[in-house]
């Protein structure tokens, strides 16, 4: 591995490095310009190979030639939702046998440097630093009249993502897609050891098609000639898809058996993961460390050792299960061992529980709602006093918010908040938050309109209730009111200052979210001292229960930046 990568870096001459790592992430954040990259895509996605070939002369400006990349015996993963907690199930698995892994993921929750791990942590602030500016002056230093552009955001990351675990001698690397797969820049990749489909949906429809069809023709795109491939149990027209560009792509694809199918009965296996949604994701993690282990001579099991029929072979076939095993006792340790931050994660702070899942497709949302009525809401209520229930969301994107938000009815919450993913007001401050792909006055006015949404599936569900405020035309306000900050902080007073449905609120930032749903009960979150326009709504209703409830439940869903924004404040040491 080390001379393949001398090949590619052996006459780079570098800058000397700045030392702090925010004036990486700031001119990192520079890269984000006015979602040029997701245009950029929008643009291209007629020929891949124009994506492609773009990333191909990025990573060689850098220093590195695609053929480098065979050296870092890439796991490739994508799929719609669960392909996040899939890569972290098979990294951690794989790194319980010894091995030095590196993980690259999107997006960060806390901090961007998450999203390149080494052995399951991410990078330090100095490797960042080091690497960061590496890359970049070099990019800088080789821009010329016919290469004067810089890659955006994602494509930076994950170039600088390829140097990281070339330079820092990995063993393997767990690769997870972007958005899509044909067209995204880390299917530069040519030479990946095993590929993986976590379970697809309906998302990113203005990149990747309309139907659930074309999103699997797209995630199909990473299958590499030769390559074993892997598929959790999909609906019947999408399967038929990826069978289709397995064969065209001469890669044997596999379908994954249930997780029941590798557990005995004296020893269940138990997930670090929580949610029944889950068990796919492990069975699929599975399937990719053992191929992985085989194909690398690490592992041999017996007759399962290289099991892989020509393609010819099954083109007219359904794809075959792939084969069941007996899990040795380091993948059984790691399934156990695995964490995944923001994915049905339960924090107890005090009298407030937080229930925490990025969800944000249709099919994560039902699985979201599963879990939470399982964890929280089949419990019996506090004996000694009330129980709150709350709803804190946001959205990004092209999702339909309304579609979202019914299948969030049968949880039965008391109050549901809506706020921006930012975690203050102003995010001058924090280099991480930063997004220059949005603007103030597109998020509040979606907050508005996702609590227009939320106003009217509850009138719809209790109807004419007399105890009920009118619905405020909250879209009429939204327009006549151009969210400035000023606006905003007029927007955003106390509810009994408005006549909106009692049982929603808005709130410009994350932070004065979590001030309103806490009342000062959670002994974690240090609520910052209420400024200006935007006063502690102590004297409305919803404040009094907050105060007096013996348990208060939260649920947080919607959008992984909005998780990742109330775990930085929930969580001090994850910003360390």
């Amino acid at each position: 591995m080390e001379g393949a990568f001398k090949k590619g870096t052996q006459h780079l001459q570098f800058s000397p490095l700045p030392a702090i790592s925010g004036d990486a992430i700031r001119t990192l954040n520079t890269l984000q310009t006015n979602a040029s990259y997701l245009e950029q895509v929008k643009r291209e996605r007629g020929d891949p190979q124009v994506q492609l070939e773009a990333m191909k002369g990025f990573l060689e400006r850098s220093g590195l030639k695609v053929e480098d990349l065979d050296q870092l015996n890439i796991i490739h993963v994508t799929g719609t939702k669960g392909k996040g907690s899939a890569c972290a199930f098979t990294e951690r698995i794989l790194r319980n046998f010894g091995l030095k892994t590196g993980f690259y993921s999107s997006p960060h929750l806390v901090q961007v440097r998450e999203r390149i791990r080494i052995n399951g942590q991410p990078i330090s602030k100095e490797l960042f630093s080091k690497y960061f500016w590496q890359v970049y002056n070099r990019l800088e230093e080789t821009k010329d009249s016919e290469h004067a552009a810089m890659p955006a955001y994602f494509r930076f990351l994950t170039i600088m993502a390829f140097h990281v675990f070339l330079q820092e001698k990995v063993d393997l690397a767990v690769v997870e897609v972007g958005i899509g797969g044909a067209y995204d820049c880390t299917n530069i990749i040519r030479k990946p050891v095993v590929c993986g489909v976590s379970s697809l949906g309906i998302d990113h429809t203005s990149i990747l098609g309309d139907t659930i069809e074309k999103i699997a023709w797209q995630k199909g795109g990473i299958f590499k000639p030769g390559v074993p491939a892997f598929t959790v149990p999909q609906p019947d027209r999408p399967l038929e898809v990826l069978k289709e560009q397995a064969q065209r792509n001469s890669c044997p694809l596999y379908l994954c058996p249930d997780l029941d199918a590798f557990e005995m009965e004296e020893k269940p296996l138990r997930l670090g993961l929580a949610g029944d949604h889950q068990r796919s994701n492990a069975a699929l993690a599975l399937q990719l460390a053992r191929v992985w282990l085989e194909r690398q001579g690490y592992l041999d099991i017996g007759e399962l050792k290289d099991p892989w029929p020509s393609p010819e072979l099954s083109a007219k076939r359904p794809p075959p299960l792939a084969p069941v095993f007996r899990p040795r006792e380091p993948m059984v340790q790691g399934l156990q061992a695995t964490e995944w931050l923001g994915r049905n994660q339960v924090l107890h702070h005090g009298p407030v529980t937080w229930y925490i899942d990025g969800a944000h497709t249709t099919s994560s949302i039902q699985a979201c709602v599963r879990w939470f009525r399982q964890a929280a809401l089949n419990e019996e209520k506090p004996a000694n006093g009330s129980e709150v229930r709350v709803l804190l969301f946001n959205v990004t994107g092209d999702r339909d918010t309304a579609a979202l938000l019914k299948l969030l009815l049968p949880c039965q919450f008391d109050y549901a908040v809506f706020c921006p993913n930012f975690t203050e007001v102003s995010t001058a401050g924090n280099a991480d938050q930063q997004n220059f792909n949005v603007t103030l006055e597109n998020v509040l006015t979606r907050c508005l309109q996702n609590q227009t949404y939320w106003n009217r599936l509850m009138e719809a569900k209790v109807g004419q209730d007399p105890w009920l405020s009118p619905v405020a035309d909250v879209e009429g306000v939204a327009g006549r009111l151009k969210p400035t900050p000023l606006h905003a902080s007029l927007i955003f007073m106390p509810p009994s200052a408005r006549p909106l449905n009692s049982n929603s609120l808005v709130f410009p930032c994350i932070s004065h979210a979590l001030q309103w749903v806490t009342q000062g009960r959670d002994p974690h979150f240090q609520a910052p001292a209420s400024k200006g326009l935007h006063p502690h709504p102590v004297a409305s209703s919803g404040a009094v229960l907050l105060k007096e409830a013996a348990a208060i439940r939260v649920l947080v869903t919607g959008s992984l930046h909005l998780v990742g924004g109330v775990l930085k404040l929930l969580d001090q040491s994850l910003s360390q």
